[in-house]
């Protein structure tokens, strides 16, 4: 009987230290930044062994459980709705500065990667200072934003096609994408620039050659705005999907040195193996609700907070190698999901839910 209670016992701290894990789910998000060799792990021996082992599978089971209850409990009594509302209203005052926000969150990594002397991934050390620091500069101050924007993704994409590894770095397609439909907003050089040569009896005015066909561009692109949050979300949270894949699930000798480099079992007390597989199911999990556009604002909220723990965890994980994470998850806090989200199909519920209950049910 004491062995039992004992092994209840420890399945039940087992449990509640896989809550831990799942909540800090992406700890180590980008291994390869912070470690140069990897643990000699089969991948189907680890499955094997780990998926057989009941202080592994139970907590994580026990985690995933205690989500699925946590969501049908806010669905079924939507608690902290004015909250809610009145902070979808103080975001809602941010609108503006979305565009300002995408090109800082792009522009930074760019300068930052071209000074200390890598392409895009610290990952990759391939010296393009002064391609990467003028399109850097160029998205900070608004210059001619689309076309950069689409410039930039056209030098990442022929990087990848040349350095797989800039895959780690994928969040830029969503970034540069949304710049390039968003386009620079304000403050930015472009506002300006389009404000004098759009003034009358300006001399620039009278010379600039591109605020006619700027224009056009803008008009053309503005019915499709509405869209942005959409092209975050996918970039994201696919995103959260191929680091959770790649660098945990699919690669876990290279999760468990990062494990055991910064002793992250003794920090949560938790075996490798459930850090690696809870960080990596938990990654994964956000990906998914970030494209389907569940949650959105709590999503874009916890993966803010991970970032901010692995700043706190990792101390070695490149900085810069998140801005544009940090980035557009804020951009989602401000938009909410979007067309195509998961949660415009739950407000339409609720508000038909609501109207049923003040119809009144009339009477004799």
């Amino acid at each position: 009987m004491d062995q039992r209670r004992r092994r209840v016992s420890r399945l039940l701290a087992a449990s509640i230290v896989s809550l831990a894990v799942v909540a800090t789910g992406t700890v180590a998000a980008h291994e390869e930044y912070v470690v140069d060799e990897e643990h000699d792990v089969d991948v189907p021996t680890f499955f094997g062994d780990t998926l057989t082992d009941p202080f592994v599978v139970g907590p994580l089971l026990v985690g995933a459980f205690a989500v699925t209850v946590a969501i049908a409990g806010y669905l079924r009594f939507r608690p902290f709705q004015r909250d809610l509302a009145a902070f979808q209203t103080a975001m809602g005052e941010y609108t503006d500065y979305v565009p300002w926000l995408l090109r800082i969150s792009l522009g930074i990594p760019l300068i930052g990667a071209g000074f200390a002397g890598y392409f895009i991934s610290p990952a990759l050390e391939v010296d393009l200072r002064i391609l990467q620091v003028v399109l850097g500069f160029c998205l900070l101050f608004g210059l001619a934003t689309r076309v950069v924007a689409l410039v930039t993704l056209a030098a990442y994409l022929v990087g990848v096609v040349i350095w797989p590894v800039l895959l780690l770095q994928w969040e830029f397609v969503g970034g540069l994408l949304a710049i390039a439909l968003i386009g620079s907003g304000r403050p930015s050089a472009d506002h300006v620039l389009q404000r004098v040569a759009g003034t009358r009896g300006t001399v620039y005015g009278r010379i600039d050659p591109v605020y006619g066909r700027a224009r056009t561009l803008q008009e053309r692109v503005d019915g499709y705005r509405r869209y942005l949050p959409t092209v975050v979300r996918l970039g994201l949270g696919s995103t959260f999907i191929y680091l959770g894949l790649t660098q945990k699930l699919l690669q876990p000798g290279l999760a468990l040195a990062v494990v055991d480099r910064y002793d992250l079992a003794a920090t949560v007390p938790a075996s490798p193996e459930l850090w690696v597989l809870g960080a990596g199911l938990a990654e994964v999990a956000l990906g998914l609700a970030l494209i389907a556009g569940l949650f959105t604002r709590a999503s874009a909220g916890t993966a803010i907070a991970v970032f901010t723990l692995t700043l706190f965890a990792l101390p070695d994980d490149p900085v810069l190698a998140h801005v544009a994470l940090f980035g557009m998850a804020s951009v989602l806090l401000i938009t909410g999901g979007g067309p195509y989200a998961v949660d415009g199909h739950l407000e339409r519920v609720a508000t038909d839910a609501d109207e049923l209950e003040v119809m009144p049910t009339g009477g004799d």
